[in-house]
């Protein structure tokens, strides 16, 4: 498949995959606040389309934007990096 332009990549951890062919996967950054010099911690949660249901809960997942596919989902699950144990 050829690529076209620059997409995002996010890695996350599955955090639902109740839905058919959808995980929701949760993006965890930890970042130095300018102020208080404090670090501090944001989450992201992504509705992303995993094709054939390979994903569960706890999986390490790389993520990658995409067309809208749904009203919510325009990320794909490229590839599993760590199945959870």
């Amino acid at each position: 498949m050829k690529e076209r332009g620059n997409h995002k990549v996010v890695t996350g951890v599955v955090v639902s995959d109740k839905m058919d062919k959808t995980v929701r996967v949760e993006f965890v950054r930890r970042f130095l606040h300018p102020v208080y010099k404090k670090y501090v911690t944001r989450k992201k949660v992504f509705m992303a389309h995993d094709e054939r249901n390979e994903c569960g809960i706890g999986d390490r997942v790389v993520i990658v934007e995409c067309r809208p596919l749904s009203k919510n989902k325009c990320w794909r699950v490229r590839k599993i990096v760590e199945k959870a144990a």
